[in-house]
């Protein structure tokens, strides 16, 4: 069965510039870049992936770009831009024959409430279905009900929530996650990323079993054609090692048929990063 990791980064380690690397995050203070991954696909019979920005630079886009043009295996990139800038619509021109970016992502789980509605970030999300972009939104659980309210005003752009929304697994807390989460799944063009969940329990003790009333949700929400596989390679290495994530999910849904399994960990990537 085909794979595609939708999920990683890579980075040239600088304290300053990751400074949310913190002391408790030491597997992770150090590069990670194609090299290394290279070997864990290989090792995983993993075809391919999609690389998400860390940096909220112009350089962090270009830098991924020229990685995906050295390495097959980088299917797609998610870049960043500035969405509120006043010469957006320049940058995605500049941009047009870039054929490995896919879409774009910011750090909104770091921005203070009410951001997701200013109306020069979503007048900016607005613009990226003319110009074939998808959205990568990065979201903690508390921020769900504002992100309700933005996609609202965004039924043309494919949307895909990143790492189940980050809910506090650790602390086993679901109901009003679960909530929200249901109520965004409501609409057609959002899609949910099984990833990251490793980091959101405990780092030490963490099992699929403690994730299954989390994964039972977002399945029952989007429906297998709406999920896609994720790694969050290097990320999730604070908590698991990137077979243990990928079998893990892979026994979740064994038992799910073959074609819901090829969608879940290929096709609907295929689709919605048009791959």
């Amino acid at each position: 069965m085909k794979i595609i990791d939708t999920h990683q980064h890579f980075w040239n380690y600088d304290p300053k510039r990751h400074d949310w690397i913190n002391e408790d995050m030491q597997a992770i203070q150090k590069d990670f870049l194609p090299e290394q991954l290279a070997i864990l696909l290989k090792e995983n019979q993993v075809a391919g992936c999609i690389s998400v920005q860390v940096d909220q630079t112009k350089e962090e886009t270009e830098f991924l770009l020229a990685l995906a043009k050295q390495h097959s295996f980088i299917k797609g990139i998610v870049g960043w831009v500035d969405l509120s800038a006043s010469d957006l619509e320049q940058t995605l021109e500049y941009y047009r024959d870039a054929q490995a970016l896919k879409g774009f992502r910011h750090i909104v789980q770091g921005e203070a409430a009410g951001f997701m509605m200013q109306p020069k970030f979503i007048q900016g999300l607005q613009k990226l279905p003319a110009h074939h972009y998808t959205y990568d939104l990065l979201i903690y659980a508390h921020q769900l009900k504002e992100a309700n309210e933005l996609i609202k005003q965004l039924n043309e752009l494919p949307i895909v929530i990143d790492h189940v929304a980050k809910p506090n697994i650790k602390n086993g807390e679901i109901e009003d996650w679960k909530k929200e989460i249901t109520a965004i799944a409501k609409y057609p063009n959002v899609h949910c990323k099984i990833s990251g969940m490793a980091t959101e329990a405990n780092w030490e003790s963490w099992s699929m079993a403690g994730l299954q009333p989390y994964l039972d949700t977002v399945v029952e929400a989007f429906g297998t054609e709406r999920i896609m596989f994720g790694s969050d390679w290097p990320v999730c290495l604070v908590a698991t090692s990137y077979s243990k994530w990928l079998k893990g999910v892979q026994n979740y849904f064994n038992t799910f048929s073959s074609a819901e399994q090829e969608a879940i960990f290929a096709g609907n990537a295929i689709k919605f990063y048009k791959l």
